[in-house]
């Protein structure tokens, strides 16, 4: 029986498929646009605006300082906007009353579930790959061959459990909204597009890892996935990925650094909502 969360009335998935192009507007910090310090334009007179203005650079600023004064790397600014992502009970940095899904502990998945849910991930990571691969942005280069990929690992993974006798899915619509996404997201909104690929990559190598091993406890399967595997030592290749972040991001405008941050939220709804399939 698929968990009581599934019930629960939710905007369509697909609402985090659409991508939308950058308004034109005043730049503002994106910490401050987040925290609601900022005014619409045109709801104060110029002099308050002007007011309002350095309060939100003032604050953005601070909040790009880590614990201790040290100042924070673009990277770690992308996981402290992740973290307050998280409830409460998730993280000590979380913000959210209610989180994005429940427990793992909550979760009902079957193997025919867990297959659906690599089937789909082969798709999404597959596009992600061959973008970064065509490198159309040319910074994209730069992340070609990081050792953190996952196509191959999935590739196997299918095979095995066709070998057990287990009919592999097609992607299912939401894995194909995705991947359709990602390509346009990539060629009008690089910045935003890096964001997927961070929590892609990171929230996998993460507390993907977590989830992973207990859907292999639940499900009772007799073999750990690839999915779940890297050769090589994960920190490494994951602090060689965090200083080629950091690196290009270095050469961004606030702005773009803000529209990347601002991606998080959106990213964040896109996993949840290909996990749910294991489930369908």
């Amino acid at each position: 029986m698929a968990p009581a969360w599934l019930s629960v009335a939710r905007a369509p998935s697909t609402i985090c498929f659409r991508p939308q192009p950058p308004a034109r507007r005043r730049v503002v910090p994106a910490a401050a646009l987040r925290r609601g310090t900022v005014a619409p334009a045109g709801a104060a007179p110029p002099r308050r605006r002007l007011v309002v203005a350095v309060a939100a650079a003032t604050e953005a600023a601070a909040a790009a300082v880590a614990d201790g004064g040290k100042k924070r790397t673009f990277v770690e600014e992308m996981r402290a906007v992740a973290m307050r992502l998280h409830s409460r009970e998730q993280s000590r940095h979380g913000e959210k009353e209610v989180p994005l899904e429940p427990p793992v502990a909550t979760w009902a998945p079957t193997v025919a579930g867990f297959v659906r849910f690599l089937a789909d991930n082969k798709l999404v990571f597959h596009t992600l790959e061959a973008i970064v691969a065509r490198a159309a942005v040319p910074w994209y280069a730069e992340f070609r061959d990081t050792g953190l990929e996952r196509s191959e690992a999935l590739e196997k993974d299918l095979e095995w459990f066709e070998q057990q006798g287990y009919t592999i899915p097609e992607p299912s619509a939401v894995a194909i909204a995705y991947a359709s996404f990602l390509e346009e997201l990539s060629e009008k909104e690089p910045q935003a597009f890096i964001n997927h690929f961070y929590n892609l990559y990171f929230g996998h190598s993460a507390g993907g890892v977590l989830i992973g091993k207990k859907i292999v406890e639940m499900t009772n399967l007799q073999k750990e996935p690839e999915f779940y595997r890297w050769e090589g030592n994960l920190s490494q290749l994951q602090q060689n990925v965090r200083d080629k972040l950091n690196q290009v991001a270095s050469a961004w405008s606030q702005e773009e650094k803000d529209r990347c941050l601002d991606e998080m939220e959106k990213s964040f709804i896109c996993s949840v909502d290909l996990r749910r399939h294991m489930f369908n």
